[in-house]
Formats: structure tokens, C-alpha cells, sequence
């Protein structure tokens, strides 16, 4: 049996389609694609990641929880991912090493956390 990642679903709230295009169209790069039409009453905006993998921004109300769940994206460049984060006015930050994953965190601007890594080796290998 074959298993593997379709989507993630974050919230966003009520009225952010922009910024929302902005985040993760114009700063991430991500494509956007059509969500089908038996939801357009829910607002939802999706975007492509990679061959198969999709995010779903869904309109909700912000419920206040911070918490460290996230998910991580696999960027080429990591530092110019960084920079461009920085640039845009978000501010990435530092967790614990991986070794043979470089990775930052950084929130979007609804406060979900993203992380954002470049696979350089086998993590267990460099232990």
C-alpha cells in the first residue's frame, strides 16, 4: 500500500484573499489552482505545491491558539527563501538543527507556522 501527503488545510480569516494570494502566491511562489465549485460558498483558495500536493486556505475566525503544529515546505534555495521572507516584512526564525536539513520557521500572516527546510542529506547518517 502506497501512501502519501494530497493536502493541508490551514485557516485564514474572513476577508484575507488577498493577502492571502500575496503570502503564498507572490512571496512563496506557489500556483494557484481552482478549488472545485461545490465549495465556493466556503471561500476556500487553493495553491499547488510541488507534482501532487496541495494547500487549502479555508476561511475561518482566528480562535487564538498558538500552538507549534506546522507544516514544511522543501525549498531549492533556503537562504533566498529566508531573505525574501524578510524582505516582505515576516520574520523567520531559528529551531533546533536537523543535521542535513537546514531549516527556518516562520509564520504567515494569519500565525500559522511554516517551516521551511532543503534536504542535503540523511539526517540519521550525520547523527
Amino acid at each position: 500500500m502506497s501512501v502519501r501527503l494530497q493536502h493541508v488545510s490551514i485557516p485564514r480569516p474572513p476577508g484575507s484573499e488577498t493577502t492571502t494570494r500575496a503570502f503564498f502566491g507572490d512571496i512563496l511562489g506557489l500556483p494557484e489552482i481552482a478549488a472545485p465549485n461545490s465549495l465556493q460558498a466556503a471561500e476556500v483558495i487553493w495553491f499547488k505545491i510541488g507534482d501532487e500536493a496541495e494547500l487549502h486556505c479555508f476561511r475561518e475566525e482566528p480562535l487564538g491558539d498558538r500552538s507549534n503544529r506546522h507544516f514544511c515546505l522543501v525549498v531549492d534555495d533556503l537562504a533566498g527563501m529566508r531573505r525574501k521572507l524578510d524582505e516582505a516584512g515576516y520574520a523567520p526564525y531559528d529551531v533546533e538543527a536537523i543535521p542535513g536539513r537546514p531549516r527556518f520557521f516562520c509564520r504567515d500572516p494569519f500565525d500559522n507556522i511554516i517551516e521551511f527546510t532543503t534536504i542535503t542529506g540523511d539526517y540519521l547518517a550525520l547523527q
